[in-house]
């Protein structure tokens, strides 16, 4: 389905689209105004001032933030691993901004990645996430289980030369369901997530349980399973050795039985795919 047609489906997906949208501009914004010496904190506080400044009280997960090799998740181990710090940026150094605001109850989570000065390895590495999200989107047309395409993407970053470097987020996940929050006047956060989503998850969680399902899109026999349909925050991440890039958007999967209408990215209009497509 293209996105002039998903544009013309609901309100609803327009206000996905819309929280998603703001998100990517966020993102451009901050990114443009880095430079030398800027930390991984400076940076996540950049991109929360930035989306209060444009409504956002509510969030899936705060601003994230990596620079140099934290962008492969070189190291990591624990959660507490992926906060920001006070990493430095320098120049011909990777960086990627993650955040997932929840604005007039929709939610989105994306990641950007850039370098700060050209650098050959960090845009093969962009180019080469390109057949990625063509991948996604044509196994779970296909409605092969959420394993079976993590295992997919897998083989494909193999045969690229490059680590799976999503697989160092909890649970291994390469992508999670996204809903509506509801709209609260305090929104708290708990370990750097939004009380209000981590609540939604959680019911997701329990309701699929029951019915043999997982929110959570990971390699293990949990998502053994086709893709529920609903909106997820789709995440392949390359690595190799201290460089990672990514990208981050919704994916919306339908029941219904047109394959091309069972599922499409929300949107065509973001700028990693502005970059494949010219050619940059």
């Amino acid at each position: 389905m293209t996105t002039a047609v998903a544009r013309e489906l609901s309100a609803e997906l327009r206000g996905f689209r819309e929280v998603q949208a703001l998100a990517y501009a966020c993102a451009e914004a901050v990114a443009a105004q880095l430079k030398p010496g800027v930390t991984e904190r400076e940076a996540a506080r950049m991109q929360r001032e930035w989306l209060r400044e444009h409504g956002v009280r509510d969030w899936f997960h705060l601003p994230f933030a990596w620079f140099g090799d934290r962008t492969a998740f070189a190291g990591f181990r624990v959660p507490l691993q992926f906060f920001p710090t006070n990493r430095k940026l320098e120049a011909g150094m990777p960086f990627i901004l993650d955040m997932a605001p929840v604005h007039r109850g929709y939610t989105a989570d994306i990641g950007y990645s850039g370098c700060l000065g050209p650098d050959p390895l960090h845009a093969k590495l962009l180019a080469d996430l390109e057949p990625h999200r063509a991948l996604i989107l044509r196994e779970v047309r296909e409605r092969r289980s959420l394993r079976e395409i993590y295992e997919s993407v897998d083989r494909l970053m193999v045969r690229q030369g490059y680590a799976n470097r999503h697989r160092a987020y909890p649970f291994g996940v390469i992508a999670h369901k996204v809903d509506r929050v509801k709209e609260r006047r305090h929104a708290p956060t708990l370990f750097g997530f939004g009380v209000q989503s981590l609540k939604g998850l959680a019911s997701d969680a329990l309701h699929g349980h029951r019915d043999g399902w997982s929110p959570l899109w990971s390699p293990y026999r949990f998502s053994d399973h086709p893709p529920q349909p609903g909106l997820w925050a789709v995440e392949p991440h390359l690595g190799f050795r201290g460089t990672g890039a990514k990208f981050e958007e919704i994916l919306v999967v339908t029941d219904s039985a047109d394959p091309e209408e069972s599922a499409f990215w929300l949107d065509d209009d973001l700028p990693h795919v502005r970059r494949w497509a010219e050619g940059i």
